[in-house]
């Protein structure tokens, strides 16, 4: 048992009906990473409104969890984040400090948040590494949503400094897998682009893909995702976050995916690339070295096979996929 606790395990997820929760639910239920006498109990939208602070206690107060892992997030697309960065910074603020402060009151042991690595300076120098978080302003384009993920980082510390609490957070970088949201304006770039493909095969029209393809990401399968997750929940003691990431030498471009999305689904059309949309960031390097420390060996499942399963699924679910 963690921290000396005698009482089982009952993890609350938040967010649990989205990408990593889908993946954690896949291996706590499907790959046997649940313990003995563990409960886990996965949470939709639709279960409570975390942006409403009676309703997250009502929620809490039912479960009474002793461990959470907090994915819940109002989360889109650059295009969205450009035309509501103060909606994103309220509601995003509002979630956090219900979910962190009624875990606090209920006496969870351990709060695992997920970040994302579009918090990290705009301006820095590369790879960027977990104590960089708070070294200048965010990129522009997300700043609301940015700085509020911040403030969970902030949080922890003071929770620590407080009361003693071991609450921490994991920051991923690009995540694709099944149960993504695959909508095309206001997606994620791959799961958007899978979306893309997915028609321009079944219409016999050409793939159209905003920008230049040139941004360099680094891409991480959900499912190995919720591994670690998993592992952070049981094993992990720092309050700093562990960013969770494929190595700086799996590194690619959108171009590498859209090629890797592509092969997926078999489509032959003509790929256009209209460079009068924005790329984003060029690039966001970020160093897994802290992970490797703590698990050398962890063996990541190999891009091509996880996009293709991916895009499998996702012409399986076509119909009730979010899109």
């Amino acid at each position: 048992m963690m921290n000396g606790e005698m009482r089982p395990m009952r993890v609350l997820v938040t967010g649990g009906s989205g990408l990593v929760g889908k993946a954690i639910e896949r291996v706590v239920k499907q790959e046997g990473g649940a313990r003995e006498g563990e409960e886990w109990i996965f949470l939709s939208s639709k279960d409570a409104d975390l942006t409403n602070p009676a309703e997250t206690r009502a929620i809490f107060k039912k479960h009474q969890p002793t461990h959470v892992i907090h994915l819940a997030a109002v989360v889109g697309g650059l295009f969205m984040h450009l035309r509501q960065n103060l909606d994103f910074l309220r509601k995003n603020l509002a979630i956090n400090d219900n979910v962190l402060q009624t875990a606090h009151e209920f006496d969870v042991v351990k709060v695992v948040s997920c970040l994302s690595t579009c918090i990290f300076p705009d301006k820095t120098t590369y790879p960027i590494d977990e104590t960089m978080i708070h070294n200048g302003p965010p990129h522009e384009s997300n700043s609301g949503y940015a700085y509020a993920k911040r403030m969970v980082d902030v949080y922890n510390r003071a929770c620590f400094q407080q009361h003693g609490r071991r609450y921490t957070a994991v920051i991923p970088t690009n995540i694709f897998g099944p149960h993504d949201n695959f909508n095309i304006e206001d997606g994620h770039v791959v799961p958007a682009l899978i979306h893309k493909t997915y028609k321009a095969k079944r219409d016999g029209t050409a793939l159209e893909v905003w920008g230049s393809g040139q941004g360099l990401r680094q891409f991480i399968f959900s499912v190995d995702l919720a591994r670690l997750c998993v592992w952070v929940l049981r094993e992990y003691e720092e309050i700093q976050p562990i960013i969770l990431s494929v190595g700086e030498e799996d590194e690619m471009t959108i171009k590498d995916a859209v090629d890797a999305i592509v092969e997926s689904f078999g489509f032959t059309g003509p790929v256009i690339y209209d460079t009068s949309k924005s790329d984003g960031q060029l690039k966001k390097t970020a160093s897994n070295a802290k992970l490797r420390h703590y698990l050398p060996n962890f063996t990541f499942t190999p891009f091509h096979k996880a996009m293709k399963e991916t895009c499998d699924w996702f012409a399986a679910n076509y119909d009730s996929a979010r899109k």
